[in-house]
């Protein structure tokens, strides 16, 4: 079988791998957008390296756009396929994928007006969310820990990595030429110890891996100061400097964990009297999902729901959807804290509460995630003194703030504990990716130094032979 790297090799966006059986049967792990990079990214989206009516079924890690996101794309290209995932990750990219419809078209809205007035001609939309809804008909979902076959020879199984709800490794187990081999595609892998969701699952050794490194050269915080870190934050920046605090993050998964830790620290007596916004229609969304999959939770959380019928809402909490409402957070003069989406603030409502509030130094900003180093968030979070939004130059007076335990991401410590489930010795050819920069090859060394003598750093296009 034949195994192509097409994405997220020296990114940690655009998630793309392909296989190629021996009969021809093309199957795609994850088709993922790039983000991150302005108009570049545009053309970097368009060239799949493939033609989307080949492929025959795509198997997904997961529902993160990263992954995910040009899964209308190619259909609207001419792919027919089935789409293989969990049941959680159905779920949310059945509201995710058009709400990226949405953006491509806002988005292109904006960028034709400055073509016009250059005297270009328009440009299309990557995809709509017309083209969103209908590559949801092609997908069909499976429970973790249950095998099954795409065609003879070759089966799944998807294992819980504790990344995001849904979220799983595809173990892939397929015969050729008489032999049996295996391979396992870990997609992003969670942390440990986490409040909401359960540690990573161990999988079966595998001959092959394919494995992230997004923070392939860093160590986390540990998660049990978190919650603590934040009600600092909050007394700070709402009762000491009466300010609003701004917190960039994630609609699906960064946003429940932040809600539910605040949620914790009322019980808990811990936060000051203010009124808490989430002002993101997808989060509001993914909330109800994150409903719905109750047995994606671990062990703590569901004692939790014992007690409180609902981790996601409580008294103060308001989960904001209309632009009307969202715009009257622009003339509320109280301190508040407002979680709105992206993460990286490249895209969504946070853009406009960086916009109206950044100068203010009453302001606090803080960040929970990752940012790709060109990102709006990046700028901002590594201490620029001016940022651009919306074309408009800003001065950034606002108090910056940080807290790196609630990443979604195993640190490499976690990321080679994760891996200690398989016997090193039977691991052929251990290939990493998802990483940004030097970060796979220091990561490439760590697990090296920790006994995967077989880790390799694959560029982009590479072809190998899983034989």
């Amino acid at each position: 079988m034949k195994l192509e790297f097409l994405g997220a090799t020296e990114e940690v966006t655009g998630s793309k791998f392909l296989l190629t059986t021996q009969k021809g049967t093309k199957i795609l792990l994850d088709c993922g957008m790039y983000q991150g990079k302005g108009l570049e990214t545009d053309s970097m989206n368009r060239d799949l390296g493939f033609d989307p009516k080949d492929i025959d079924y795509l198997l997904l890690s997961h529902a993160h756009i990263d992954h995910s996101g040009l899964i209308p794309y190619i259909w609207k290209l001419g792919f027919r396929g089935t789409v293989f995932c969990t049941h959680a990750t159905r779920d949310l990219c059945s509201i995710m994928l058009p709400d990226s419809g949405r953006i491509q078209e806002t988005d292109t809205i904006q960028f034709n007006k400055k073509r016009s007035k250059q005297g270009l001609p328009p440009v299309e939309p990557i995809y709509t969310m017309e083209d969103a809804a209908n590559a949801m008909s092609l997908f069909a979902s499976w429970p973790y820990e249950h095998e099954f076959f795409i065609e003879e020879g070759f089966s799944v199984k998807f294992v819980d990595t504790g990344h995001m709800l849904g979220s799983s490794a595809i173990y892939i187990t397929f015969k050729e030429k008489r032999r049996k081999r295996t391979l396992c595609y870990t997609g992003d892998v969670g942390r440990y110890d986490k409040r909401i969701l359960p540690d990573p699952k161990p999988f079966p050794q595998a001959d092959y891996i394919i494995t992230e490194s997004t923070y392939g050269d860093r160590l986390h915080p540990s998660i049990d100061n978190a919650e603590q870190e934040l009600a600092l934050i909050v007394k700070d920046a709402c009762a000491q400097n009466r300010g609003k605090l701004l917190i960039p993050s994630f609609a699906i998964g960064r946003t429940q964990d932040i809600v539910y830790a605040l949620h914790r620290l009322k019980l808990a007596g811990d936060l000051p009297d203010v009124e808490i916004f989430v002002d993101s229609p997808l989060a509001v969304s993914a909330t109800n999902i994150f409903r719905l999959h109750k047995e994606c939770f671990n062990a703590d959380m569901q004692e939790f729901m014992e007690s409180s019928s609902d981790p996601f809402g409580f008294e103060k909490l308001h989960y904001v959807r209309t632009i009307d409402d969202s715009k009257k957070l622009n003339t509320y003069n109280r301190p508040c804290i407002i979680i709105s989406a992206s993460g990286m603030m490249e895209a969504g409502r946070i853009k406009h509460h960086l916009a109206n509030n950044i100068e203010n130094p009453r302001t606090t900003i803080l960040c929970v995630g990752y940012c790709s180093p060109t990102t709006l968030g990046a700028k901002i979070m590594r201490g620029d003194k001016q940022v651009s939004i919306f074309g408009m130059l800003y001065k950034v007076r606002a108090e910056l703030k940080s807290i790196e335990a609630f990443s979604g991401h195993a640190d490499y410590h976690e990321l080679i504990q994760y891996l200690s489930c398989q016997n090193k010795k039977k691991i052929k050819k251990l290939y990493i990716v998802h990483g940004e920069g030097d970060t796979r090859e220091r990561y490439a060394e760590h697990l090296k130094e920790a006994g995967f003598a077989t880790a390799t750093v694959p560029c982009f296009k590479d072809s190998v032979e899983l034989s």
